[in-house]
């Protein structure tokens, strides 16, 4: 997977990737990153990437020329190429928006500023709008980020451990099971007894309505969507007629 990101602040995108598990998968070649500088594609001596709005307003738009070299000085593979641009007004990116993407052999992630790019950018040369969330940021830097993090940890390889993606929150549409790790004892909050029982069905059992649980308390919502089986079927009704709590 190749990633190129345009931005205008190179430095927020590689500070992220000097550590962690991103800087794990580019050093074994899992992942690969480039980095455009918008400003290196804009004219005049201060190479200004932004103007004052036709028809009036408040803010800055970024514009369109610098932009669109900067797109077309990129080198796009031969596989499958997605050009998308981090917006507040983009489809809500989600777990399953992921593992699209991660079919793909190359992202290339525009990231706006200011009150945003010019229209016709948006409209000749992105193929998907991407918002991590309904809020404004000060850019499309951290919505980059987030994109190439999610993406690249469901790459074979760059996690270490299949299971690790197959079991995560939100991969099957409901939430996460507690975890629990040495000591026994913290804060007079004791290890649930299953756990340390050694018994893997009671456990893969407890875990399984502990998702369900949790999922139904904080995030019920997402229960209308989740792909639940007919196991998870009977512990949901169990638990909305208060006869299951699962094993202690």
């Amino acid at each position: 997977m190749r990633f190129d990101v345009l931005t205008i602040f190179p430095r927020m995108i590689y500070a992220y990737l000097d550590e962690g598990i991103l800087a794990q998968a580019l050093k074994r070649g899992l992942i690969e990153v480039r980095v455009t500088n918008i400003r290196d594609h804009a004219d005049g001596p201060r190479r200004t990437t932004d103007d004052r709005p036709y028809g009036g307003g408040e803010g800055m738009v970024m514009k369109p020329e610098p932009i669109h070299r900067a797109l077309t000085s990129i080198e796009k593979l031969q596989g499958r190429s997605m050009v998308i641009l981090l917006s507040p007004q983009g489809e809500t990116f989600r777990q399953s928006t992921a593992w699209d993407l991660a079919d793909f052999d190359q992202l290339i992630l525009i990231c706006g500023r200011y009150e945003g790019i010019d229209e016709r950018i948006r409209l000749a040369c992105v193929d998907r709008e991407l918002s991590i969330g309904d809020y404004v940021l000060t850019g499309g830097e951290l919505g980059a980020l987030v994109v190439m993090d999610t993406v690249s940890r469901l790459i074979p390889g760059v996690l270490g451990g299949e299971r690790s993606t197959r079991e995560d929150t939100f991969e099957d549409g409901i939430l996460k099971y507690p975890h629990y790790t040495r000591p026994r004892v913290f804060l007079d909050h004791e290890v649930p007894d299953v756990l340390l029982s050694g018994d893997h069905e009671k456990i893969r059992l407890w875990r399984r309505v502990q998702a369900i649980k949790r999922t139904m308390e904080k995030r019920p919502e997402l229960l209308e969507t989740a792909r639940l089986n007919e196991e998870d079927e009977r512990i949901l009704a169990d638990l909305r007629t208060g006869r299951s709590q699962g094993p202690v």
